[in-house]
């Protein structure tokens, strides 16, 4: 049976088997090291009671069975050592690369649960709204929202599977960047009017100066900074405003994205960006979304010699910072 569909409980039993069998092994080595020590010492008076007492060397063999009784004895406390040292060191790299890859079967057990609503509820949506327009005659506010209802279903669909693909290629290193000049200022704002159109009742506080152009991925570029804008929107309440920051420095571009939503723990913050990883239990878990969109994020800034961190807003939520160098 694949790793990702053992139940924790499997996982509980081979972890004490596991463990088990280290014990089982450190205690024959324990074991084999004492017969041992006794073999040497019976030998050792073997080879005493031959001795003759009248020898003339009888003291001098007596000292040199002495001494290679201790040097044996020092023999097998060092190869005991070594053997236990190595069997610890390798006991503890495999039991944590086995635990990691538990989790990252977990993990990718969650993704596909999760990959598997976030597909099938925007289709279903979308099929609603078109058989409710062809069925039904509506007036044209019922038609605009049924339409841009459609729309937005569409639109995180494409996002969805913009985020597989990309994540796919650039783990894979099968996509290449071209770098080309981006108006990013321009970029943001058109991005930022599609997300206002999407969510008409959601407050947007803007500062994007004109003309802020870098070297980058247009195409990578626009999925950072739709995912940064679809979590900010995602994860604070609707009469909350998301705030989008442009600027430049001496030899950067820094953007930050801010919402009011809940806020991310300190203890979480070093690891939202890794794959597929998303805060909380997926089994309660109510808030749509993959685990894949901040990392591409960090995926993205990194391949583009930039960086990004979250930090508090105030009074309440989170603050995504890029920076990308702007030569």
């Amino acid at each position: 049976m694949p790793l990702r569909f053992l139940p924790k409980q499997k996982l509980a039993l081979a972890t004490i088997l596991y463990w088990f069998l280290l014990l089982y092994i450190i205690a024959a080595l324990l074991f084999w090291y004492i017969r041992l020590q006794e073999q040497s010492s019976q030998m050792a008076n073997y080879r005493l009671m031959e001795l003759v007492a009248d020898d003339p060397q009888y003291l001098k063999k007596v000292e040199q069975i002495n001494e290679e009784s201790i040097r044996k004895t020092h023999q097998y406390r060092g190869e005991g050592a070594t053997f236990l040292f190595i069997i610890l060191v390798g006991a503890v790299f495999v039991f944590r690369a086995v635990r990691r890859q538990f989790k990252v079967a977990q993990q990718q057990q969650n993704f596909m649960m999760a990959i598997t609503h976030e597909l099938k509820t925007p289709i279903a949506v979308a099929k609603l709204n078109l058989e409710t327009l062809q069925k039904h005659k509506l007036d044209e506010e019922k038609k605009d929202k049924l339409i841009r209802m459609t729309l937005q279903e569409t639109n995180r669909l494409n996002t969805l599977t913009n985020n597989i693909l990309i994540s796919s290629q650039l783990e894979g290193g099968g996509y290449k960047l071209v770098k080309e000049d981006l108006d990013l200022s321009a970029l943001i704002s058109r991005l930022v009017m599609d997300f206002k159109q999407r969510f008409p009742d959601r407050t947007w506080i803007l500062e994007i100066p004109d003309s802020i152009h870098l070297k980058a991925d247009p195409l990578l570029i626009q999925i950072l900074i739709n995912n940064l804008l679809d979590n900010a929107v995602k994860y604070s309440p609707r009469s909350a405003s998301v705030q989008v920051k442009l600027g430049r420095g001496t030899s950067n571009v820094e953007m930050s994205i801010a919402d009011q939503g809940p806020g991310i723990p300190d203890e979480e913050k070093g690891k939202i960006f890794k794959r597929f990883y998303r805060i909380g239990n997926e089994s309660v878990r109510t808030t749509q979304g993959t685990g894949l969109g901040l990392y591409l994020c960090k995926k993205i800034t990194t391949d583009h010699r930039g960086s990004i961190r979250v930090s508090d807003n105030q009074p309440s939520g989170a603050n995504f910072i890029v920076q990308l160098p702007n030569n």
